[in-house]
Order: C-alpha cells, then sequence, then structure tokens
C-alpha cells in the first residue's frame, strides 16, 4: 500500500526526525513548515490537500501514513500561533517558533543542503504550511 506514495521527511535523518517522528505519532505534531523554495529547488509540484504520503524515521523505516488536511502559501512573518502550536515542539508562542525554524534554516545542515553557507530567511520569506492527520501507523 505504501509503496506508491511519497516520503513525507521530517527534518534531516538524526535527532530532530526523531523527535517530529515521535510528535506525529503521538498526535501532538499536526502541522509543519516549509520554505517554498525547497519545492522550487528540486522541482517537485506544491503539496495538494488529500495528498497521502508515508513518513521514515532516521533509519529509513516507514511509520506513518499522513493525509494533508490543509496547505497554504505564507510568509514567515504571518505564521500563526495555532499553526506553530500544531507542530507540536512545545512552542508557545510564535516567537519561540520562529527561533526554532530558524535554528534549523540557518544550521549548517539546511544551508550545506542549499550550498549558500550565508543563507538566511526574513519575514518575507515565503513558506509552504501544511496540516496533516495520520491515517495509519506501520
Amino acid at each position: 500500500m505504501t509503496d506508491d506514495l511519497p516520503l513525507f521527511q521530517l527534518g534531516f535523518p538524526g535527532p530532530l526526525r526523531d523527535l517530529l517522528v515521535a510528535a506525529v505519532l503521538d498526535g501532538t505534531k499536526t502541522s509543519t513548515t516549509g520554505l517554498l523554495q525547497d519545492w522550487e529547488i528540486d522541482g517537485d509540484p506544491l503539496p495538494v490537500v488529500g495528498t497521502r504520503a508515508v513518513v521514515p524515521d532516521s533509519d529509513e523505516r516507514l511509520v506513518a501514513v499522513i493525509e494533508l488536511t490543509e496547505v497554504r502559501i505564507a510568509r514567515i512573518g504571518d505564521v500563526d500561533l495555532d499553526h506553530a502550536r500544531d507542530e507540536g515542539e512545545g512552542y508557545t508562542s510564535v516567537a519561540e517558533w520562529r527561533e526554532g525554524h530558524e535554528d534549523f534554516w540557518h544550521g549548517a545542515d539546511y544551508r550545506g543542503w542549499l550550498n549558500d553557507p550565508e543563507f538566511t530567511v526574513g519575514d518575507d520569506t515565503m513558506a509552504v504550511l501544511q496540516r496533516f492527520r495520520v491515517v495509519e501507523r506501520l
């Protein structure tokens, strides 16, 4: 059943992905944020509501099937508290969410993936905000 589904990768393999996957599996993570440029760089179509995908853990084991329930494009500066809280990482303010995500986007893994050691985000950086539900645990 999962062979024909795209991967829904959260972060890079390692401690952050492990934390995010655990939050998906326990139901505390029901939203996520990626930068619009990621889809443009990869040449992938933007996500669509109703799409199902499979979530891998850091060891590339498939652990869950999710279904997208909402997809919106927004400026980083316009992310709301509900979205931030629903990321399941314990954020209690948009400022905390922003700090955590800037740590990721300004970190060595992401900047290395971009091959841009000086990359930074700002209020006008466009993001893809996704909401999802777990359809099946694998």
